[in-house]
C-alpha cells in the first residue's frame, strides 16, 4: 500500500448533490484519420451519418443507459437534451455517442480532454483506447499541461489534503484501502505531485466535474489501464470544445458543452445555449491548405447545440487554395 495525500474529496460532493452517472466496460477503439471511435469512421462509410439509438425501457435511467455504452452522463446528457435523467421515458430512443474526434494535439500516451471528459491512451503499436473520466470543478481545475505517469499503486490510502479538511471536517486523515476510499483499488501518480489519475467508490462521479482536480476514471476501466500503462508514460491535459479532423475529402466537427455548460448539467440536465465566440475562426483554420466549401449553417448549429456528436460541415477538393470566406 502507498499512502497518497491528495485533492480528491471522493463522493462526498455526489452524494450531497445527488448526481448520478455510472461506468461501463471499456470500449476499443479504431484510429482512422485523427478519429477515435467505436468503429472507425470513414469517408465513405453509409452508416457515419446515422445515430447510434437507444430504445429506453419502462425502469431504465439515463444513467443505466450510459453505462451500457461506456459514455459519460454529461456527453450523454448533452447529446439528448430535453430528456429526464431519472425517467427517460419508456421506448424514447436516446442517441449514443460512438464517434469522438481527438484533440489537437501529439498523439502519444495518454492525453485528456477535459472538454470531452475523455482520456485517449494512444498504444506504441498505434492502437487508441478511450474512456469517459470525472474531472476537476470550477475553482478546483484539473490542471492543463505536460506531465507524466510517476508512479503506480495498487490499493492506496488516501490522505485528505489539510485544505479539504478545512472545507469538510467531518472527513477522517487517513482512509485505508476498501470501499471507503474515493480513490478505488488503483491509482497512478503524477508529476504534478497532487493530482492522480485513479478510480473511485462512487461511480456516479464519473462524467461529471465535480472532483478536486483528479481524475476518475470507472472501477474497470481504471483496472484496465493500470495494468497497461508503464511508470514513465507521458500525460497531456487540454481543454478543446471544439475539435476537428479531415476524413477523407470532409470535414468533421464536434462541439462540446463549455466548462459552465458542463456544470449546468450536473446541476440540471440541461445548459443554456451559447455557441464558442471564436467557432468560424476556429473551423476556417481547419482548412488552412485546403479549397475547401464549408456549410456554414452546419457549423452554426453544431455551435448552439454543443452536443458533441460528429457534424460533416465541409468537403475539400484540390488544388489547395484560401477557404470560403464565412457569411
Amino acid at each position: 500500500m502507498r499512502n497518497f495525500i491528495g485533492n480528491d474529496s471522493g463522493g462526498q460532493k455526489v452524494r450531497r448533490w445527488a448526481q448520478l452517472i455510472v461506468a461501463l466496460p471499456l470500449v476499443l477503439c479504431g484510429m482512422n484519420n485523427a478519429i477515435a471511435a467505436n468503429v472507425p469512421l470513414k469517408d465513405d462509410d453509409p452508416t457515419a451519418d446515422k445515430l447510434l439509438l437507444h430504445q429506453a425501457r419502462q425502469d431504465e435511467t439515463l444513467m443505466d443507459i450510459a453505462r451500457q455504452y461506456d459514455v459519460g452522463y454529461t456527453e450523454l446528457a448533452a447529446a439528448n437534451p430535453g430528456v429526464d435523467a431519472w425517467v427517460p421515458g419508456k421506448d424514447r430512443y436516446i442517441r449514443i455517442p460512438r464517434y469522438y474526434v481527438m484533440p489537437e494535439v501529439r498523439r502519444q500516451g495518454i492525453v485528456i480532454n477535459l472538454a470531452q471528459q475523455r482520456l485517449y491512451y494512444f498504444h506504441e503499436a498505434g492502437k487508441v483506447e478511450t474512456f469517459p473520466i470525472g474531472i476537476g470543478e470550477t475553482g478546483h481545475d484539473t490542471p492543463l499541461g505536460t506531465t507524466k505517469v510517476t508512479r503506480k499503486v495498487v490499493d492506496p490510502v488516501w490522505t485528505p489534503m489539510a485544505s479539504i479538511r478545512k472545507r469538510d471536517p467531518s472527513l477522517p486523515a487517513r482512509v485505508p484501502p476498501g470501499p471507503d476510499n474515493p480513490l478505488g483499488a488503483f491509482a497512478m501518480g503524477l508529476g504534478w505531485p497532487e493530482y492522480l489519475i485513479h478510480g473511485t467508490n462512487v461511480p456516479d462521479s464519473v462524467g461529471h466535474d465535480l472532483s478536486n482536480g483528479c481524475i476518475r476514471l470507472y472501477p474497470e476501466d481504471i483496472a484496465h489501464l493500470f495494468g497497461i500503462v508503464p511508470v514513465g508514460t507521458p500525460v497531456r491535459v487540454v481543454r478543446q470544445d471544439v475539435v476537428g479532423a479531415w476524413v477523407g475529402s470532409r470535414l468533421v466537427i464536434e462541439v462540446f458543452p463549455s466548462q459552465s455548460q458542463a456544470a449546468e448539467i450536473g446541476l440540471s440536465g440541461k445548459f443554456t445555449p451559447a455557441p464558442p465566440k471564436d467557432l468560424v475562426a476556429r473551423v476556417k483554420a481547419m482548412t488552412k491548405g485546403r479549397n475547401a466549401m464549408i456549410d456554414w449553417d452546419a457549423v452554426k448549429r453544431a455551435g448552439q447545440a454543443r452536443d458533441g456528436l460528429p457534424t460533416w460541415v465541409g468537403t475539400a477538393n484540390e488544388p489547395q487554395v484560401a477557404a470560403n470566406p464565412s457569411p
